[in-house]
């Protein structure tokens, strides 16, 4: 539905334009002079995403915000001489994306270490860490993350719990230590190097909540699941202070320069960022005074105890002001581990490893602490869980916190990020209790032709990504990709939220597809609700950030299956043109 430029005014940001819709008692009187826009985009097909005003053909930009849009002719009338426009000629707009769930630090460190994502078996990463190895000095740790054996096209035949043994990478990586994270991030492949130097042997227990997992004979295979992982940190930071203090700055910037070199090129404008430290969050203020975030961050606490945050919590609320690229109300916990890694708590047992029914990576008394602690400083809560037990105790964490304090939920908006497996029984609570389900769509179909081996096919149907139940019964789903465990593709994520199509051609319990607008909206308005900035964000509503994406085709219109051919062609954030296909600008 498109407005006229009357409409638009009463609720465009430039006031001024009031008197350009009517006249003086003087029939002769000439409307007033509208203030000329910075950026104008025209032409095309633009989804606001705003239910009063539907999808339009132009957009007029002052400063950092959306000062009025309506058809071509009508906004015709901002155009100034230092107007800058961009003419779509077809091209889709829409919002920019709003990254759901991702870790930004660790995007950017994936982008300077090994990237694991695309090999097809075990020997092609013993292949890359080799050619690391050659380049290394002796005792230089070697890094990589993203591999996956469920995405293998075999594995070795002495593999333990589908993994392999660390034996060939010990050959080639003797005085290297070597660490491998696997691409859910809850699980880390070491070499012997790396096992000796973080104090792990035969007769290391496992640390609660991890694994060290070992062959029949109780060798120490190199796969340390979940907690484990932490066994090798005190060594690492022991070698990563080697840096200056200088140098390790000159890292973490490199580090957010590469990941919105990659967030920009793929139109998403907001990240929300689960977890990081307060010293994290030190170092993303001074980048936001320096005007150096390349988009804007919703990032949640996480790394602190429950002293410290109750402590500091107050010096680190910050919320939208101005054209804001940080903001700060939440924290993440976590309750389980991936299902990839064997570490999701369920409620049975795995069929593929039946001595474990999953890992609790977080006490549920401590993240009850947590949630109090929250609901004292106003803060959303925000707890990673994953199998059907994880989510259930979440939810009833949640629900005996504001029972005691005597609130009401559902105006805290608290989420639960990922949601993939929920016992029927509790789908409906996330509607009933205001719980927000932070789910990513890409992880639906990239998992899903390994699901059932970890909980039967019968399990799986009537847990798995439930996102249709989840919405007809009143709940708020956002999207995202849990970037670096997927890559930062918000159309792959779109792609697979409305088709559910998997990489091997079959469709996972089609059901629960979204439709395409509620997929939009997933990835835009609901995005900026579960932050609690729809007031600034989610929709291209006069008033509201100038965050937006050309696309080079309509992904509500295009054939199904030509959604993925999709590119991003200009991304936007507060009025300014951060990114342009090379061969995709067409002004």
């Amino acid at each position: 539905m498109k407005k006229s430029l009357c409409s638009v005014v009463v609720i465009a940001i430039t006031l001024a334009l009031g008197s350009a819709c009517s006249r003086s008692s003087d029939d002769d009187t000439a409307p007033a002079a509208v203030t000329p826009a910075d950026l104008v985009l025209r032409g095309g097909s633009i989804a606001t995403v705003d239910a009063t005003l539907g999808t339009v053909e132009a957009i007029a930009v002052n400063d950092y915000t959306i000062t009025a849009v309506g058809s071509n002719e009508e906004i015709s009338g901002f155009i100034g001489p230092e107007t800058n426009v961009v003419e779509l000629n077809g091209r889709f707009a829409m919002p920019g994306f709003i990254e759901g769930h991702g870790h930004w630090m660790s995007l950017g460190e994936a982008k300077q270490i090994l990237d694991l994502n695309n090999v097809s078996n075990w020997d092609e990463v013993v292949r890359m860490v080799a050619v690391a190895v050659d380049k290394a000095k002796p005792g230089d740790w070697i890094f990589g993350r993203g591999w996956h054996q469920d995405k293998w096209d075999s594995v070795p035949d002495d593999a333990v719990d589908g993994v392999p043994r660390n034996d060939t990478l010990n050959a080639v990586s003797p005085d290297n230590p070597v660490q491998l994270g696997h691409a859910s991030g809850h699980a880390v492949f070491a070499n012997d190097a790396a096992l000796a130097a973080g104090g792990i042997d035969d007769d290391t227990e496992d640390p609660p909540g991890g694994t060290i997992v070992r062959t029949p004979e109780g060798k120490a295979t190199g796969l340390l699941r979940e907690n484990a992982e932490d066994l090798l940190l005190d060594s690492i930071a022991e070698y990563e202070g080697r840096l200056t203090p200088d140098e390790t700055e000159q890292l973490h910037r490199e580090r957010v320069y590469l990941a919105g070199e990659e967030a920009l090129a793929h139109g998403v404008t907001t990240f929300h960022d689960a977890g990081a430290s307060f010293a994290e969050i030190d170092f993303f203020r001074m980048l936001e005074q320096e005007g150096a975030l390349p988009i804007r961050l919703y990032v949640m606490v996480r790394y602190q105890t429950n002293e410290e945050m109750d402590a500091l919590l107050p010096d680190y609320r910050m919320v939208s002001e101005g054209n804001d690229y940080l903001t700060v109300r939440s924290i993440k916990r976590q309750i389980d581990g991936a299902l990839g890694a064997h570490g999701a708590w369920l409620l049975e047992p795995y069929v593929d490893l039946p001595d474990t029914a999953g890992l609790v990576l977080e006490p549920v008394d401590d993240i009850e602490r947590t949630a109090e602690i929250a609901l004292k400083h106003g803060y959303q809560v925000n707890t990673h869980a994953i199998g059907d037990r994880a989510n259930r105790e979440t939810l009833d964490i949640y629900e005996r916190v504001w029972d005691a304090a005597a609130v009401d939920g559902k105006d805290l908006r608290w989420r639960i990020e990922h949601s993939q497996h929920i016992d029927p029984a509790d789908v409906p609570r996330f509607g009933e209790l205001g719980v927000i389900a932070a789910m990513q769509g890409i992880h639906c179909t990239s998992d899903g032709p390994w699901i059932p081996s970890r909980l039967g096919q019968e399990r799986t149907g009537v847990t798995s990504y439930p996102w249709r139940d989840l919405i007809n019964t009143g709940a708020i789903v956002t999207n995202g990709t849990d970037v670096p465990v997927e890559p930062i593709d918000a159309i792959a994520s779109y792609y697979a939220s409305v088709s559910r199509m998997t990489s091997d051609g079959t469709r996972f319990y089609p059901e629960h597809v979204m439709t395409r607008e509620e997929a939009l909206q997933s990835y835009t308005l609901n995005n900026a609700i579960a932050a609690f900035e729809e007031d600034v964000k989610g929709t291209l509503t006069p008033g509201k950030y100038a965050d937006i994406v050309v696309l080079s085709q309509n992904i509500l219109t295009v054939e199904e299956a030509g959604i993925p051919d999709t590119t991003v062609d200009m991304t936007i954030v507060g009025g300014e043109i951060r990114y342009e296909r090379a061969g995709g600008s067409k002004n």
